[in-house]
């Protein structure tokens, strides 16, 4: 197929004579992974070189889309198709392309992401734990925090510092690090609406090779931003639903691999303020005669239908290959003051009610509601705070002065340290 002529239609009909042919659901989930990679439409918009077909940005979700519709199974929910994936493929030498890839994309190898750490959430170049060379060979030491699935992942997209001697965004390096080793040690964190979705890893003379090096010593901060890049994109598709009655050993094994991964997220609908509840919640509760009330919730159906518009501009761009533009922070603050006001406008509904959970509410609700109340605040500081992406938004799009720092310009041995 012609990449300059190709048209969504096109691409679709495609895939589908495609999958009409291939498609076997007596195959194990990686046999039919390892089919759909090797046609070319796993990752439809990759060279030919690396699995794809040199399609458009936009033909990979066609591709997904038609799969599903057509009781298929697409490629791995998670951060290793999503995030680690495209990453290395834009800054991996070609050998570590050819171990990493396949796995990543067929579901084989798990992956977490290991940027964050106590000291340096927001002000990721901040981190703190470090990487020294020995041959061949990195040992890694320090902490990480908040890390998703990091307690069954296979592998990590690990930043560390490799040069305190370098200022503070240079001396940064990108790794893919094996988490099945010694010195690897993850920990659950509980969080204060009783899930643990997140975890801390404690590394200790953790070993990666240096052909597990992403890019080039000391060129981290400029491939950890292109994952961040892709992680801040709007629309990663989770869709896991299958037909109840769909046989066969693909949809098996995908069902229980959907299952265990939303185990993670199944209170991020009410981080996000659950502002499809808030209607009837007021009526049932006899306050949706309430002007104040009313006009409130006026506001908060206003701030979701412009969000939902700034995240089609955002998949337009993004189908259209261009870069990501600031659609992301925008979208991002949007979600953020969303779920305040439903947090404002859940507890002004419930009253005292809102501060029941199970097994002392004896109306479902009343637990959903507590558990927005305590799990909206994550919505502000997940995926970078409210402050840093107005600072973004104020230096990319404005033209606004960055902050002063103290750390500008110095060698982060003189200004990192904390010891």
């Amino acid at each position: 197929m012609n990449p300059e002529v190709a048209s969504e239609a096109s691409i679709a009909a495609a895939v589908r004579r495609w999958f009409s042919n291939a498609w076997d659901p007596d195959l194990s989930l990686v046999e039919w992974r390892t089919r759909l990679l090797e046609s070319g439409w796993a990752v439809p918009s990759w060279s030919v070189d690396w699995f794809g077909r040199g399609l458009p940005a936009w033909s990979d979700a066609v591709a997904h889309r038609e799969i599903r519709r057509a009781g298929g199974v697409a490629t791995p929910l998670g951060v290793g198709s999503w995030l680690a994936a495209p990453t290395i493929l834009e800054h991996g030498s070609d050998e570590l392309r050819h171990r990493v890839l396949r796995p990543a994309l067929t579901g084989e190898h798990t992956w977490c992401q290991l940027f964050s750490e106590p000291g340096a959430g927001s002000d990721l170049a901040g981190l703190k734990a470090t990487a020294v060379r020995d041959g061949d060979t990195w040992i890694v030491n320090g902490q990480k925090v908040w890390n998703t699935s990091a307690d069954h992942a296979d592998r990590a997209m690990l930043v560390a510092r490799s040069d305190w001697d370098a200022v503070k965004h240079a001396g940064l390096t990108y790794f893919v690090l094996d988490m099945d080793q010694p010195g690897v040690e993850v920990r659950p964190i509980r969080q204060m609406n009783d899930h643990a979705s997140f975890n801390e890893v404690f590394l200790t003379d953790a070993r990666v090779p240096h052909a597990d090096v992403v890019g080039t010593v000391g060129d981290g901060w400029r491939v950890a931003r292109a994952t961040l890049a892709h992680e801040r994109r709007f629309g990663f598709d989770r869709s896991t639903r299958f037909d109840e009655d769909a046989p066969g050993r693909v949809i098996t094994e995908a069902r229980a691999e959907a299952d265990e991964y939303n185990k993670t997220y199944v209170w991020y609908p009410q981080r996000q303020g659950r502002a499809d509840l808030l209607v009837e919640r007021a009526r049932s509760g006899g306050r949706l005669a309430d002007p104040l009330l009313r006009q409130d919730l006026m506001r908060v159906h206003a701030a979701q239908k412009t969000a939902e518009w700034t995240a089609e501009r955002a998949r337009v761009h993004r189908d259209l290959g261009r870069p990501p533009g600031p659609e992301g922070s925008i979208g991002k603050l949007a979600t953020s003051e969303i779920a305040r006001r439903c947090n404002d406008l859940h507890a002004r509904i419930a009253g005292a009610d809102g501060m029941l959970s199970a097994p002392h509410a004896d109306d479902p609700t009343h637990v959903v509601v507590a558990e927005v109340l305590v799990s909206t605040p994550a919505q502000s500081i997940a995926g970078g705070t409210d402050e840093i992406q107005r600072n973004i938004l104020g230096e990319s799009m404005l033209g606004l002065p960055k902050e002063p720092a103290a750390d500008r310009g110095r060698p982060y041995r003189e200004v990192g340290r904390s010891d």
